[in-house]
C-alpha cells in the first residue's frame, strides 16, 4: 500500500447548503434541525449541511407528488421517456461538475466518481428506452369476437430511499424508470452524501418533470420512517443495509405498500486450481478493495482451492499492496477514505474480532497512518473459521476474508454458508464446473472469469435471500415494480 499524504492544493470551497423540493419550489428549511457533512478525506473541512425534514414537510412533499399522478400519468411513457433522455443529457453536460460533487460528498476516487457519473447517463438512457417498450400483451380469448389484452398503469406515488455509497448512481436508476412509468416521486438521499441526489433531482426539473413529479426530502431516519409510513406512498424502493430494509419492511407491509429492497451482501470468488492465478488476482483486489469495499457487490470472501491457495493469495497481497491510498481528487489515487468514522472504526473493529476469532491478518488491519481522514488500509485475513463474524457478515470496507476449499462441492457450501445472495463468481477453464456454478450458487448476479463487481445497465441488479426482496432494477424488470397489471376483455361482436 502506498499512502498520499501530500495536501491537495485547491481553491477554497463553499459550504453547500441543502434545500428540500416541495411542489417544484425549493425550501432551505429556515430554522429546522441541520444535519452536517465533513469531508471523509479532511474531516476538519465542512462539505455542506442540510436540513431535516419534518414530518410536516414530507407530508406536504408526498401531497404535492400525488396531486400530479393524474397528469403525469396521462403523459404517453413516449413523451415521458423523452424527459429521461433529456435528463440523460444534462448529467452528461455537467458531468465534471458531478463527478467533483461526488467526490468531494463521499471521498471516492476522481475515477471512480468519472465511472459512476458514466453509469447514472447509461442507466437513465436504457430507463428512457423503456418509453417505447413499456407495452403489454394480446391474449386469446375463449369466446368468438372477443379481444383480451393487458396494460400497465403506474403504481401511485413512489419512495425513492437511497444510499451514500453510490450517491448519483443510484438515485439514477430508481428515478429513471419511475419516470417513465408515470410514478410520482419523492427522494430521500442518505445525510451522509445528499447533495448529488439533489443535483439530479435539480436536472430533472430542467429536463421537463412537471413541478410536484419530481421532490426530495432530506433527513435521517425519522425523515425515512415519515416517507415510507405515509399513506399516499404507495411503493417504497430502497437501497441499503438489511436492517434497515427489515424496518421499512415492517412499516410499508402493514398497509400493502410495495417494496423494492437491494440490501447488501457478503460476496465469494471462487478459484478453481486450473484458473488464470494472474487475472483472478486483479479481479480480486478490484473487487475487494474498489471504492474502499463500499458497495453492496464487494468482493468479501475469496474461496480458492487448496493447490493454488498459497500463490493467489501472494499475489492479491501483492497488489494490495501496491495500491495507492490518498484523497479523492488525486489522480493517482486507487483507494480514498471510509464515508465517515464510524465505519472506520466498525471496520477496524471486526478485524481486530476477527484475530481473536482465529484469523490471521496477512495484509493491513487498521487506520492508514500518515493521513487526517477515514482511512482504511487494505486488509487480507487468512485461516478464519467459516462461521466466524468476519467471514459471515457485512462489514462495507477495504477486508477481504480467505477460504480454502478441497473440492467443488465444498466451495458451493461455502458460497452459500451466507446470509446474504447478491453476487458471486467463479474463474476456471472447466465448462462443467461452470455449469454447475451456474446451476447451484444461490447469488442474483453471476460472473464467471471476470470480477464480480457491476453489471450492464440493461441486465437485472437483483439478489436473493437478504440481498433482495421485490423486482430487480436497472433492467426491464424495474418496470414490474413501479406499474400494475390491468386486464382488458372486448366485446367486438
Amino acid at each position: 500500500m502506498r499512502v498520499d499524504a501530500a495536501p491537495v492544493s485547491r481553491a477554497a470551497e463553499e459550504v453547500l447548503r441543502g434545500a428540500h423540493l416541495v411542489a417544484g419550489s425549493w425550501d432551505a428549511g429556515a430554522g429546522a434541525r441541520e444535519i452536517e457533512r465533513r469531508d471523509p478525506a479532511r474531516p476538519c473541512v465542512r462539505v455542506g449541511v442540510v436540513p431535516v425534514a419534518t414530518d410536516e414537510v414530507v407530508d406536504r412533499a408526498v401531497r404535492a407528488a400525488d396531486a400530479t399522478a393524474g397528469g403525469w400519468g396521462a403523459w404517453t411513457p413516449v413523451a415521458r421517456g423523452r424527459v429521461v433522455e433529456r435528463l440523460a443529457g444534462l448529467v452528461e453536460r455537467d458531468a465534471r461538475r458531478l463527478a467533483a460533487l461526488v467526490s468531494r460528498e463521499h471521498g471516492k476516487p476522481a475515477r471512480d466518481a468519472r465511472e459512476e457519473v458514466a453509469r447514472a447517463t447509461d442507466v437513465l438512457r436504457f430507463a428512457a428506452g423503456e418509453g417505447r417498450r413499456l407495452g403489454g400483451r394480446t391474449l386469446p380469448a375463449d369466446l368468438p369476437g372477443t379481444a383480451c389484452l393487458t396494460t400497465r398503469v403506474p403504481i401511485g406515488v413512489v419512495a425513492l430511499v437511497t444510499p451514500w455509497n453510490f450517491p448519483l448512481a443510484i438515485p439514477a436508476w430508481k428515478l429513471g424508470p419511475a419516470m417513465v412509468a408515470g410514478c410520482p416521486v419523492v427522494v430521500k438521499p442518505s445525510p451522509l452524501a445528499p447533495f448529488s441526489a439533489q443535483a439530479l433531482v435539480e436536472l430533472a426539473s430542467e429536463a421537463g418533470a412537471p413541478a410536484g413529479a419530481v421532490g426530495l426530502v432530506h433527513g435521517g431516519g425519522s425523515t425515512g420512517s415519515a416517507l415510507v409510513r405515509h399513506p399516499l406512498v404507495a411503493g417504497v424502493s430502497f437501497t441499503g443495509s438489511v436492517a434497515t430494509g427489515r424496518s421499512i419492511a415492517r412499516e410499508a407491509t402493514d398497509r400493502l405498500a410495495r417494496l423494492q429492497l437491494e440490501m447488501g451482501g457478503k460476496n465469494a470468488v471462487v478459484v478453481e486450481a486450473d484458473a488464470d492465478l494472474g487475472r483472478a488476482a486483479d479481479a480480486v483486489v478490484s473487487g475487494a478493495f474498489g471504492q474502499s469495499g463500499q458497495r453492496c457487490s464487494a468482493t468479501s470472501r475469496l474461496l480458492v482451492h487448496e493447490d493454488v491457495a498459497d500463490r493467489l493469495v501472494s499475489l492479491v497481497r501483492e497488489r494490495a499492496a501496491a495500491l495507492r491510498v490518498g484523497p479523492a481528487q488525486d489522480e493517482t489515487s486507487d483507494l480514498g477514505p471510509l464515508v465517515d468514522e464510524a465505519s472506520l472504526e466498525r471496520c477496524v473493529a471486526a478485524v481486530e474480532r476477527a484475530a481473536r476469532d482465529g484469523g490471521r491478518v496477512v495484509l493491513g488491519g487498521g487506520r492508514v497512518p500518515g493521513l487526517a481522514g477515514w482511512y482504511m488500509q487494505p486488509t487480507v485475513v487468512v485461516d478464519l473459521p467459516p462461521d466466524a463474524e468476519l467471514a459471515t457478515s457485512e462489514v462495507f470496507g477495504p477486508v477481504l476474508v480467505v477460504h480454502r476449499y478441497r473440492t467443488f462441492d465444498e466451495a458451493l457450501a461455502l458460497l452459500d454458508g451466507v446470509e446474504y445472495g447478491m453476487s458471486a463468481a467463479l474463474f476456471t477453464h472447466d465448462l462443467r464446473t461452470v455449469g454447475r456454478f451456474v446451476a447451484g450458487a444461490r447469488a442474483g448476479m453471476l460472473h464467471v472469469n471476470r470480477a464480480g463487481t457491476g453489471a450492464f445497465p440493461h441486465m437485472p441488479h437483483v439478489g436473493t435471500k437478504a440481498s433482495q426482496h421485490g423486482a430487480a432494477e436497472c433492467s426491464p424488470e424495474a418496470m414490474d415494480f413501479y406499474t400494475e397489471i390491468r386486464t382488458v376483455t372486448l366485446d367486438l361482436s
